[in-house]
C-alpha cells in the first residue's frame, strides 16, 4: 500500500470499545475488527478467521490474542498470524489513537 496516499480515518472514540472488546467497522476490502486490551492497547484485523472464516471480532482477548469462537484458534492482534501449532493469517491494519480517538489508515 502506498503510504503516500493513505489517510488515517476516524472511526470511534476508544472509550467506545470495551476492554478486552472488539468494535467492527465496515471496508471495501471487508469488515475490520478493532480490538482494545485489557491495557489499553489498539489493534485492527480482518474480521474473519484464516481457518474457517469464523468472526475474530466474537472471539476472545487474551493479552495480544484473540481466540476464534468457532474452532479456538489463537491468532495475534499485532501481525494477524495464528499462533502455532496452527498455520495462517487474518491480514492486520494499521490503527492508533490520537486524543481518546481511534484512527484507522485506509
Amino acid at each position: 500500500m502506498n503510504t503516500a496516499t493513505t489517510e488515517w480515518t476516524p472511526v470511534c472514540a476508544l472509550e467506545d470499545i470495551p476492554r478486552l472488546g472488539a468494535r467492527v467497522v465496515s471496508a471495501a476490502s471487508g469488515d475490520i475488527a478493532i480490538f482494545r486490551t485489557g491495557d489499553d492497547r489498539i489493534f485492527a484485523v480482518h474480521d474473519k478467521c484464516p481457518h474457517k472464516g469464523g468472526p475474530l471480532s466474537q472471539g476472545i482477548v487474551a493479552g495480544n490474542t484473540v481466540t476464534c469462537p468457532l474452532h479456538n484458534w489463537k491468532i495475534q492482534l499485532d501481525s494477524g498470524e495464528a499462533v502455532a501449532p496452527d498455520v495462517g493469517c487474518a491480514r492486520s491494519f494499521e490503527v492508533k489513537v490520537d486524543n481518546g480517538q481511534v484512527l484507522l489508515r485506509t
